[in-house]
């Protein structure tokens, strides 16, 4: 980032930057999606391929396996997607947030398909992660294909991460996939930014900005990948549970005493190391 894309990123809570990854850079990890949906790629440790909850309903019978796949959680286990979260030039700008030392925290290639619902509430990522401070964490989120309005793309309410993490809720919808918690009150948000992207524009954001997406009213689908970093030096809040599924994992320099990875393994002589 530029100086002044800094800026537009302490100031407005996000920051997109234009023609980050070319074609040839991101076609692995799309081919990559297409042997988890086919079975010829096997799923790695703590892989989930996610349905759409309306196909997992039987609301829409989906015309073909990848149609039915609403993401990829949690990839950080595989060889070829794991190059998206490790890659050199996300590193180079996640550290002017984070810091040098920087620990993986959640990953995921959205799919997005068309003919389900498939929305996503006005929400906070920062619901997820019980440790602080919140202004050392940082989403990267890539378009693979190009992103608009009519397939689903990021909306953002700019500005909005100078806030508090607010209350959130299951919206009131008929079908609402697992995990995706709305805002308490937020609705659509009046000052909501839709963010349109060519395939490798990157955005940044803060894990307090509200952001959300709409329906994929396309006939294709609107795929992304995307990965959470923090600080090694964040630290769990108070009575947080540090026992959660997901291993957080040290992507650059050192863990850090008292930081996320030093609990419940022994940090080496390099400061290497995973929650366990």
């Amino acid at each position: 980032m530029t100086p002044e894309q800094l800026d537009h990123y302490r100031e407005q809570g996000y920051v997109v930057l234009r023609a980050f990854f070319d074609p040839n850079e991101m076609r692995p990890w799309l081919e990559r999606l297409a042997g988890l949906i086919s079975g010829e790629v096997p799923r790695s440790e703590g892989m989930l391929l996610m349905r759409d909850v309306m196909v997992a309903k039987g609301a829409v019978e989906a015309a073909s396996p990848e149609a039915a796949l609403a993401k990829v959680q949690d990839f950080d286990s595989d060889p070829v997607l794991r190059t998206f979260t490790d890659h050199p030039r996300v590193l180079r700008e996640v550290a002017q947030i984070t810091g040098e030392h920087i620990v993986g925290i959640h990953n995921m290639l959205i799919n997005k398909p068309p003919g389900v619902d498939g929305r996503h509430p006005f929400h906070q990522d920062l619901l997820y992660f019980p440790f602080r401070p919140a202004d050392r964490i940082v989403a990267s989120w890539t378009a693979l294909e190009a992103v608009n309005r009519e397939n689903g793309c990021l909306a953002v309410v700019p500005g909005s991460h100078r806030g508090e993490l607010l209350p959130h809720v299951n919206p009131d919808w008929d079908y609402l996939n697992v995990g995706y918690f709305g805002a308490k009150g937020v609705g659509a948000h009046p000052d909501r930014v839709h963010l349109e992207m060519e395939p490798g524009d990157t955005v940044f954001f803060h894990p307090l900005m509200l952001h959300g997406s709409g329906r994929n009213r396309s006939s294709g689908f609107r795929r992304a990948i995307s990965s959470h970093y923090a600080a090694a030096d964040c630290a769990y809040m108070e009575g947080a549970d540090r026992g959660g599924a997901r291993r957080y994992r040290l992507i650059q320099g050192q863990a850090q005493v008292g930081g996320l990875l030093d609990d419940g393994i022994h940090l080496n002589a390099s400061g290497g190391g995973e929650r366990e």
